[in-house]
């Protein structure tokens, strides 16, 4: 592997790529009661890369590099407890294993399978289900899950410590439940791709507006899910298509200049027709069965922008049905704010500043820049200049994302100066 990027870069790349396989396979050797250890060392060989590669050189096999040093630092905490010499063998049998990525593809899929599962146990609260997935299997810090569950960080390492210690007091076996349990898991398991995937798309902190290695992961596992008998059904499907639907507009979703561009602004020509085959075929398999989840109706309103050629051609009345529908079966803020854009293209701007002034003592909302972005959006096509400024330099206040304050900067400036409001 010769890669010629900056040490932090690289070893935080590694770290999305590698961590989640790296724990996964050591608490498949060491037993989930060890999970917090696992994810420890791993955390370890992590910090030691960024300490030593700078001096020392990046070695030739970064992946082997960091497995090794989790290897031995593990074996060296467990030794004093016996299990380090027991272990040893299988460790061995890992570490080989997940350095030689063509011939562990399976093995290494079906530790992650395994505990993603795990870590869905219903034992297991569903928030903090959702939020040791997310930490433990995908990698993500605990900032970036306060962010996508819209609530503060002290909530969410609370909910992991929780999830921790009931892993380790009741003994949870890494290994595959009955069917009928399987299938309360594998809803916990679509909430975790789905946040993920969403937290790529429109990443809330940082300097860059699309996180490519969070809709990569994201992608991965729920390929990985559709394609394991264990967990493909219908829901799963569904998410697949949603992934692959918004997943294929990527390219087109920011401009040269690096700023967000709406679905108006996109050039569709730059959407990957390959995602959208996928997500078609996907969604063609999520309506074989007889159950309607709100993960069909998200992916019944992605393919309705995936089949429109132009933004123009948009059916946005059958979106706005299928909106309605989502939200008598699923109500959330974001969903009732996303409706109220698209009434706004049924029933005019005005219908829809008036669906959004009825959010706005949402608490999900209060701390949202997209909603304050929406509402200045929103009365900027009405002709409220003034209204539009407020809202967007409320949503440059409250925005963590580089790319958002740029976009919302130049929002205001384009108001103030008299332009046209930009399709919505």
């Amino acid at each position: 592997m010769n890669d010629v990027r900056p040490v932090p870069e690289l070893v935080d790349r590694l770290f999305r790529e590698e961590a989640g396989r790296m724990i996964a396979g050591l608490t498949r050797v060491f037993g989930p009661a060890r999970l917090e250890l696992v994810e420890d060392v791993v955390q370890e060989a992590l910090v030691r890369a960024l300490r030593t590669w700078p001096f020392d050189g990046v070695p030739p096999n970064p992946r082997a590099w960091l497995v090794h040093v989790a290897r031995n630092r593990a074996l060296d905490l467990l030794r004093a407890d016996r299990v380090a010499d027991r272990s040893a063998a299988e460790v061995a049998r890992w570490a080989d294993e997940a350095v030689s990525v063509d011939d562990a593809d399976d093995a290494i899929g079906d530790d992650q399978l395994r505990l993603m599962i795990l870590c869905c146990h219903p034992s297991i609260g569903f928030d903090s289900r959702v939020a040791l997935t997310l930490k433990t299997v995908c990698g993500l810090g605990v900032g970036e899950i306060a962010r996508a569950f819209l609530v503060d960080e002290t909530a969410i390492a609370q909910r992991l410590v929780r999830a921790k210690r009931r892993i380790q007091e009741e003994g949870f076996a890494l290994e595959l439940p009955c069917e009928n349990e399987l299938v309360a898991r594998v809803d916990a398991l679509l909430e975790v791709v789905y946040l993920l995937f969403t937290e790529g798309y429109s990443a809330r902190a940082g300097d860059e507006l699309v996180r490519a290695e969070l809709v990569y992961d994201a992608t991965r596992l729920i390929t990985l899910m559709a394609s394991s008998v264990v967990t493909s059904s219908p829901p799963v499907h569904a998410v697949a298509a949603i992934v692959h639907f918004q997943g294929a507009r990527l390219a087109a979703r920011i401009g040269d200049d690096g700023e967000a561009l709406t679905l108006a602004e996109q050039d569709r020509s730059r959407w990957d027709r390959d995602r959208l085959a996928r997500g078609w075929r996907h969604f063609e398999q999520s309506i074989a069965g007889d159950e309607l989840s709100a993960y069909h109706l998200e992916a019944a309103i992605a393919a309705a922008h995936a089949s429109a050629p132009t933004y123009a051609a948009t059916d946005w009345r059958t979106i706005l049905a299928h909106y309605d529908r989502l939200i008598a079966l699923q109500p959330s803020p974001i969903r009732a704010l996303n409706r109220a854009v698209v009434l706004a293209k049924v029933e005019g701007t005005l219908a829809g500043l008036r669906a959004l002034a009825t959010l706005e003592h949402e608490p999900a909302l209060a701390h949202y820049p997209l909603f304050a972005a929406t509402r200045g959006l929103l009365a900027w096509s009405a002709g409220d200049a003034l209204g539009a400024t407020t809202h967007f330099e409320a949503a440059l206040a409250l925005s963590c994302n580089a790319a958002e304050r740029r976009l919302f900067e130049k929002r205001i400036l384009a108001v103030r100066a008299g332009e046209s409001a930009i399709p919505f």
